[in-house]
């Protein structure tokens, strides 16, 4: 569709008519030449003598152009877009963080795949989120990973594929054989001071005790609060698990209620999927549909055509003058 930037400037089109109505014409002296054979002249020329001014005759072919090229300089002036079709195009309105802890207890084999085999808890974990993050269309999603000390491993990103490739590659004790999930749940804070989105949320799943956080998960999980972030904790395995790798369901129900999130407990695969099922059901999906017409100029186009018309215009002038004086040089020639 052709539209026009500034369509407003079409009220300059009688602005040469008014130009004529109400500015002097243009005048031109030229030195009188005597010449004895002046009366052929006259015959020659077809032109009559008289006093005073001669007023030059403007052709109808010439008027046209002038107007023509006027219209196409006013053309040009507007601004000629043409509008392309409209692209559809979502825009997340949830920034979505998960926190993977790669601590040494995730090796224990306790966890069974969805063909029946035994497999350590991140195999497990790692099958269930493949599945949860590719129903996650339309959110920006980010990866930490955490052990001794946080890793960023995903910033916040559209690209879940990547998310989803990247925690294929992650092993157990990569970031550390111990757990801080407080400075983990930190560096999670961090990422989200660039969001922009009002939507924010922290999935942190760990299967251990805090032994290695500079900061309490508490105390992390209170500054989180005040930044409109809510965390859901996923705790899995063995709770009657004892010594440094037992479960400390107390500190993530804290972190949780603290943030307005949820506490589950994964005991196996299955317990597994339908905590993700859950929280894919109360964390849904958030887009805004944006939709915009690009726009492409094209005033090159009458711009084009007024210098062609002009250039033909002037080509024709040049040719009729040089007929005009061959058609004088010979009946000057055969004149008696």
């Amino acid at each position: 569709m052709l539209a026009f930037a500034h369509p407003w400037l079409a009220l300059l089109a009688p602005l040469p008519l008014l130009a004529w109505w109400l500015l002097p014409a243009h005048t031109a002296s030229r030195a009188g030449l005597r010449v004895p054979f002046f009366a052929r002249l006259v015959v020659l020329t077809g032109q009559q003598p008289r006093q005073g001014g001669v007023v030059a005759p403007r052709s109808l072919p010439r008027l046209a152009t002038l107007v023509l090229c006027w219209g196409l300089v006013l053309a040009v002036l507007m601004r000629p877009q043409w509008i392309e079709p409209p692209l559809h195009r979502d825009e997340p309105t949830r920034d979505l963080l998960l926190l993977v802890d790669l601590s040494g207890s995730m090796d224990a084999r306790d966890f069974v795949d969805a063909e029946g085999r035994t497999v350590d808890r991140l195999t497990a974990v790692k099958a269930v989120l493949d599945d949860f993050l590719s129903r996650r269309r339309g959110d920006r999603v980010g990866v930490v990973v955490f052990g001794d000390a946080p890793f960023a491993l995903v910033p916040f990103t559209t690209d879940l594929d990547l998310c989803r490739g990247m925690l294929r590659d992650t092993v157990v004790g990569m970031a550390g054989p111990r757990t801080a999930l407080g400075d983990a749940i930190g560096l999670g804070i961090g990422l989200f001071k660039r969001s922009e989105v009002k939507a924010r949320t922290i999935i942190a799943l760990t299967d251990g005790n805090d032994t290695a956080s500079r900061v309490p998960p508490a105390e992390a999980a209170g500054v989180a609060k005040d930044r409109g972030i809510v965390i859901h904790t996923v705790a899995i395995g063995d709770p009657t698990t004892v010594g440094e790798d037992k479960l400390d369901e107390t500190a993530l129900r804290d972190v949780a209620s603290t943030t307005g999130g949820g506490f589950f407990r994964a005991l196996d695969r299955a317990g597994l999927v339908q905590i993700y099922d859950r929280l894919d059901g109360i964390e849904t999906r958030r887009i805004d549909t944006v939709t915009v017409r690009p726009k492409r100029d094209v005033y090159w186009v009458p711009l084009a055509a007024a210098l062609l018309v002009s250039l033909l215009a002037q080509a024709v002038r040049l040719l009729a003058h040089g007929y005009g004086r061959a058609l004088v040089a010979r009946r000057a020639g055969t004149a008696p």
